[in-house]
């Protein structure tokens, strides 16, 4: 046939630009796996620190490097400098059109978080949603449950639930082991849903799920957050005895390891007050109002949780009933 060996050269190199294509996403993930390994949530300008070093490792237009700074992005996210991360990000913008979709992915994650994170959800949302419908194209299956359970946490309350579901779904289905580990935050944001909707019964029950989960992940942190939800499901159906029992042991244990949890202060005092004990309420939320009160995150989503907490702080105990 005419023009039959050029017609071939051609497809054998279509094929070659795939597999290497293909080879180039997988190096990618793998970046992308190694780099998150690194993250210190807690401690955010430790991690901006670590990413610096490592970014001083590729060109500013390696897609590593464009990696990178979205996570030095987060890292300005979770201080509450919203300013310095959406500069990051729009550093990065200006070459997402020549990078790969694994960076694209990356990327819209931390600007939606970003929006999410400083009280825009609806701008956050599209973001996510093209995150997720990206990622699934490329079988990018660990960000695109990333992507899914964003939207169960930004979406509007009403179409949240969908979206854990879908994230629970999708995770279940995954044989890779890493993308298996979203089980534990997804058990913990069901359970989340289900205490907003008033169903404490069946937000305990996700909550306990999600504890030998986080065990298996050994993740000390997400461990006591775990235990911090059952104890906070537990006050909402008048398990209090318990509930006070297992905020009172993880109070023990930050002050074992050197670190205060304000929002263990603020249970506290929700229990205290459905005692009727309004000297041990005020006490408790003087300690929490001045642990949370620098959480920017905590001001822009739920300024008036802060403002109660002062109440009572105030001594403005018998107008404050506890929370549900």
């Amino acid at each position: 046939m005419p023009g039959g060996e050029p017609f071939h050269f051609a497809l054998a190199l279509v094929a070659i630009l795939a597999v290497n294509a293909d080879v180039d996403a997988q190096g990618l993930a793998s970046f992308s796996a190694t780099l998150d390994r690194q993250w210190n949530y807690n401690k955010p300008a430790d991690s901006e620190a670590l990413f610096r070093r490592e970014l001083a490792n590729w060109s500013p237009d390696d897609p590593q490097a464009l990696i990178v700074n979205t996570q030095i992005a987060r890292t300005y996210s979770l201080r509450g400098q919203w300013s310095e991360a959406h500069a990051t990000l729009d550093a990065i913008e200006s070459k997402l059109a020549t990078s790969p979709s694994h960076v694209r992915v990356r990327y819209l994650l931390e600007r939606g978080r970003a929006f999410n994170s400083s009280g825009d959800a609806s701008r956050a949302v599209p973001l996510f949603a093209e995150a997720l419908s990206l990622a699934e194209c490329n079988h990018d299956d660990f960000y695109a449950v990333d992507a899914a359970h964003m939207l169960g946490i930004a979406a509007p309350v009403e179409e949240r639930h969908n979206w854990n579901l879908k994230a629970l779904a999708m995770t279940e289905r995954a044989t890779d082991p890493r993308t298996r580990r979203w089980l534990a935050p997804l058990y913990n944001n069901i359970g989340q849903t289900h205490l907003e909707q008033g169903d404490y019964a069946k937000a305990l029950d996700y909550f306990r799920k999600a504890l030998p989960a986080w065990e298996e992940r050994g993740d000390d942190n997400g461990v006591r957050i775990a235990r911090w939800m059952i104890a906070r499901a537990q006050r909402s159906l008048g398990q209090l005895d318990d509930a006070e029992r297992t905020q009172l042991a993880l109070l023990a244990e930050y002050n074992k390891i050197g670190e205060t949890d304000g929002y263990v202060f603020e249970e506290l005092t929700e229990i205290a007050l459905l005692r009727n004990d309004t000297q041990a309420a005020k006490q408790w939320a003087l300690k929490a109002h001045a642990a949370l009160k620098s959480d920017q995150g905590l001001a822009a989503r739920e300024p008036r949780r802060l403002e109660r907490l002062a109440s009572i702080a105030g001594g403005n105990t018998s107008q404050s009933k506890a929370a549900p």
